[in-house]
């Protein structure tokens, strides 16, 4: 039994948050990742992220199949130009959204921003509301006034502060410069909560964050909706009439939201007992004002990659991936030395987490159904499989392969629960597959990969592996290899109905006695033998892919001609096997 030295680790990483970096502390432990916030990083551009003011509505960096900068679930409005851009939460990037099950969507309330840089999209009420500059935007499930939240809505009446009329002057670019929340369906006024330095808004030396906006140029917003509001500032014009009232009580909405606790992230599953994803079960927790920003994963089934699903030019990304499939969290080192020691250290731990973990798993499906009936694991893990897309195109996919005493099986994810582990995205015995190539070598650029070969009625499947590492590379030839070999020691004996010389047979291959032709039907049972040779007797094998296969013994019937009624390829690989683990057993091959 292996005996591992787990790692213990810490240190400053980037995390990527849809697109755009920001600053974590690490720390790896035996069995868990702690990601905590901590400041800005700079991101590719220029671009960075102003944490203290940022949305957690952002999500994690992908979910996967998904690309950063891509909108497959929301896409925004079209383009607006002009002196009265709207500000827009992406001064670098567009937004991105994702389905509940795929992308751990985050509501957040609507904000909508006035200023420089306009990409122009603006939301939608009841939905995703992403934009706003990365610095200036807001309503995070932390921080939001919905009733659903169970906040107390904030109300124009009651504030002895008075009603003032102020005249902005747009410039030739830029916009107002201000930011904007709230909207009747948040049961909110629609309030200023940011005003970007050296525009017009600022300029005006009139207007502070926490206003709420009454009117503009006469029109009245006290019961307007948020995107009412956005088309009101929007056609105001040049020069704009804004009629505000400061509300004191608005404070509770500037603070500091969280962004790394509200990852989405699912462990493993609640069927399965001794399991737990995260430290929150893969649910978002909202911070409090003292708590840290903070995500603690589970490393139990988790894949650690290094350019999977994004092009990392500089060696410098790892990607974790989620035992549900769902989530991918992208994390950026300083330089490609600090990425390959930070993967080596998560490696190990997941590594050596995983006999833990088969037993589990084995112990589970054992008490869910009798002894006989349930798959005993040998071993399982991530793996990325070449996939044809269109155009000819090849791209890796992650996906979990398990192999049992007698098969390969391939899930999407880690199947906790009975249910899962009965519907495979695909299964093939054990027998009836050969490990034909491997390739360890890792030169620039070249992919550490194995191939598998099955034999099947319709022809011979073939499947491409990578791997991340020489130890997973050797760790699946072996398991594959050994498996092959004791599956036909524990099935034993195969046979097939053909016809031989226009006579009905039936072909039995053992794995000691070897080959046994009998008559069809049998009777008496064992039915007549017709031919009966060892392994060694071979002198000959071949098919013809179709349905035929050819068997020469150096006997007087000479060549005989089966006819499978299918495909033979299963037959020719089953013979494989049988040999190949009788030549081991006899230390003739090793």
């Amino acid at each position: 039994m292996a005996v591992w030295t787990r790692a213990d680790k810490n240190g400053q990483l980037d995390l990527l948050l849809r697109d755009r970096w920001i600053r974590v502390a690490a720390e790896l432990t035996r069995e868990t990742l702690t990601l905590t916030a901590e400041a800005e990083a700079t991101g590719p551009g220029g671009n960075h992220w102003d944490y203290n003011n940022s949305s957690a509505g952002l999500r994690n960096g992908m979910s996967n199949g998904n690309e950063p900068g891509t909108s497959p679930g929301n896409p925004g409005r079209g383009p607006y130009s002009g002196p009265d851009q709207l500000q827009t939460q992406n001064q670098g990037g567009r937004g991105r959204s994702g389905s509940p099950g795929r992308g751990g969507v985050s509501r957040s309330q609507n904000d909508g921003n006035y200023g420089p840089n306009n990409p122009g999209k603006y939301p939608n009420n009841c939905t995703n509301s992403e934009f706003g500059s990365p610095g200036s935007s807001y309503g995070s499930p932390g921080s939001s006034f919905g009733s659903r939240q169970g906040d107390v809505p904030v109300s124009l009446d009651g504030s002895s502060e008075a009603v003032r009329k102020v005249r902005v002057v747009k410039q030739e670019s830029g916009g107002l410069g201000i930011s904007i929340k709230g909207g009747r369906e948040n049961r909110m006024p629609i309030l200023i909560s940011k005003i970007f330095p050296g525009l017009a808004a600022d300029q005006s030396r009139a207007l502070r964050v926490g206003d709420a906006i009454l009117s503009v140029n006469g029109n009245d917003l006290r019961e307007a909706t948020h995107d009412l509001a956005v088309q009101a500032l929007k056609k105001a014009g040049k020069e704009v009439t804004l009629e505000v009232k400061y509300i004191r009580e608005v404070s509770p909405l500037f603070k500091k939201p969280s962004l790394v606790a509200d990852l989405p992230w699912d462990g493993a599953r609640a069927q399965s007992p001794s399991y737990s994803g995260s430290e929150d079960s893969g649910s978002p927790k909202h911070c409090g004002a003292s708590s840290k920003d903070r995500k603690v994963m589970s490393l139990k089934m988790c894949f650690i990659c290094r350019n999977l699903t994004m092009p990392d030019l500089e060696n410098r990304l790892l990607e974790l991936h989620s035992p549900d499939g769902q989530h991918a969290v992208v994390l950026r080192c300083k330089d490609g030395a600090t990425a390959n020691s930070w993967f080596t250290a998560v490696h190990t731990n997941i590594a050596a987490l995983l006999p833990h973990t088969l037993a589990h798993i084995n112990a589970y499906l054992g008490a869910s159904s009798p002894a006989p009936t349930h798959p005993h694991l040998q071993h399982i893990g991530w793996l990325a499989e070449q996939v044809q897309l269109e155009g000819g195109r090849q791209q890796y996919k992650p996906v979990v392969m398990a192999l049992t005493e007698k098969d390969i099986l391939l899930f999407e994810s880690v199947p906790w629960s009975r249910e899962s582990w009965s519907v495979p995205l695909l299964t093939h015995p054990l027998l009836a597959t050969r490990l034909v190539h491997s390739r360890g070598a890792r030169a620039q650029g070249v992919d550490m990969v194995f191939v598998t070969r099955t034999g099947t009625g319709r022809g011979i499947e073939s499947h491409i592996f990578r791997v991340e590492t020489q130890w997973d590379l050797s760790t699946w030839t072996r398991a594959l290899v050994q498996g092959a070999h004791a599956a036909a020691e524990l099935i034993k004996e195969v046979s097939i109905g053909c016809t031989l010389n226009r006579q009905d047979v039936r072909l039995t291959l053992h794995y000691e006695r070897g080959f046994t032709v009998t008559r069809e039907p049998a009777d008496p049972p064992g039915g007549a033998v017709l031919y009966r040779y060892p392994y060694e007797k071979l002198r000959m094998s071949a098919d013809d892919g179709i349905r035929n296969l050819y068997l020469d013994f150096a006997g007087p019937e000479g060549e005989m001609v089966f006819d499978l009624h299918s495909g033979p390829k299963p037959v020719v690989f089953v013979l494989h096997s049988f040999l190949s683990a009788k030549l081991t057993r006899m230390g003739l091959l090793t």
